[in-house]
């Protein structure tokens, strides 16, 4: 007879919010992936625009993300998580109509800083977390995870002719009515949580956090892991461009199987990971993963197949750590600070992002794709070394299961 381990599925309340903050955060993402293959073509158009300012309009959005998820994931503590998602749908949905009236790159510049002052990663990842018993977490984290993937691939097949039928002005109009689709989900379909009310002041909780060791550790693998993916992707339309002979309205080609096939790798570790506790040996997998994936992309560059499949590797590892990284975070934070915790990981996720699209983009210029893949894959064996020989264990040695509650009052 099955163990009570092994029969232990998702309740229906864990369900429908996992499903529902799955598609709110699928929503968001998609409004601001349809922006990445049009925006630095449309902003060479508009008037004053530099080459400088261009890519500020591509990178603002990342740095008031990586700003504001600390204030936006600690108010979602005190304040409550909905109330707090639902603010910064708002300022996304706002950012989105100036950046769609503008006709500068100042204008969308502004327009860009706007939406992503709407920091709401943090909150959406807690509210999951609040909802979602222990043992069922690191399963809705990849849930949401792959709604995020599907989005991106989604956003490169459709904005192109989304252009040529509404212009980057009806894109940005678009992504603002998403932010309000996300809000109007919000409200009707995902339960309120249990609220654990912080007893210290957001100062000291903050410190709190930033002094826990468990967690500096997660936020340190997540900066990692996104600073690699930002490097990555620097090379790898070069790649497919230059030495695979695909053009850039091709190559969803090779990224669109990629993702779908890397499910296959993704879903049985995750479930070994989850339903036999084995989060300490996957961890470590899902590196070796990565850093294999490099060889295999940049030593099979001249094939389409091989890239492929270099990039299923690079794709089934990577969101493998995405869905464990926030359920750890989850487990090692008190419950009246996990948007305080989410909120230091996001914002380390962003400068992550910050630092590897400028550190790649130097090794990406000075010593092309090998110079890529030589950091990426020193980085990556770096932190699979901490993590085997590190001293502090991934999971606390007393887990104890959480039970999620609601509390309609919150909504």
């Amino acid at each position: 007879m099955a163990s009570s381990r092994t029969r232990n599925p998702m309740t229906p309340l864990e369900r429908r919010a996992t499903s529902s903050l799955a598609a709110i955060m699928a929503l968001r993402m998609l409004g601001l992936f349809l922006m990445l293959p049009v925006l630095a073509l449309y902003a060479e158009d508009l008037r004053g625009h530099t080459p400088f300012l261009v890519g500020l309009a591509m990178g603002i959005y990342g740095l008031t993300q990586a700003l504001l998820q600390i204030p936006f994931a600690m108010a979602s503590d005190r304040l409550g998580r909905k109330q707090v998602i639902v603010t910064g749908l708002l300022i996304f949905a706002v950012g989105s109509a100036v950046a769609a009236l503008a006709h500068t790159i100042e204008g969308v510049i502004i327009g860009r800083a706007i939406q992503g002052a709407g920091a709401v990663s943090a909150a959406v990842i807690a509210l999951v977390a609040d909802l979602t018993r222990d043992e069922q977490r690191t399963k809705a984290m990849a849930f949401i995870g792959i709604s995020i993937g599907s989005s991106f691939i989604i956003a490169m097949l459709v904005a192109p002719p989304l252009q040529g039928i509404i212009g980057v002005p009806g894109i940005f109009w678009a992504t603002g009515g998403l932010a309000l689709g996300g809000i109007v989900l919000l409200l009707l379909a995902v339960p309120a949580p249990q609220r654990f009310t912080p007893a210290t002041t957001p100062v000291a909780d903050l410190m709190r956090m930033l002094r826990n060791p468990r967690l500096r550790r997660f936020d340190l693998g997540i900066f990692t892991l996104h600073a690699t993916m930002t490097a990555v992707f620097l090379m790898v339309p070069t790649l497919l461009k230059e030495h695979a002979g695909l053009a850039i309205h091709n190559q969803w080609k090779v990224l669109l199987p990629a993702m779908v096939l890397s499910v296959f790798i993704m879903l049985p570790l995750v479930y070994v990971a989850e339903r036999y506790r084995k989060i300490p040996t996957v961890f470590p997998i899902a590196i070796v993963l990565i850093i294999v994936s490099q060889g295999l992309m940049y030593f099979g560059r001249d094939s389409a197949v091989d890239l492929t499949i270099g990039m299923m590797v690079f794709f089934g590892g990577f969101n493998v750590l995405e869905a464990l990284l926030p359920s750890l975070v989850s487990r090692a934070a008190p419950p009246e600070s996990k948007g305080a915790a989410m909120g230091v990981y996001n914002s380390s996720q962003f400068i992550g992002v910050f630092v590897g699209g400028a550190v790649g983009g130097w090794l990406f210029g000075t010593w092309g794709a090998e110079g890529v893949v030589i950091g990426a894959v020193a980085v990556l064996a770096l932190w699979l070394l901490l993590t085997v020989m590190g001293s502090i264990p991934l999971l606390p040695e007393n887990p104890g299961a959480s039970t999620p509650g609601a509390r309609e009052a919150e909504s």
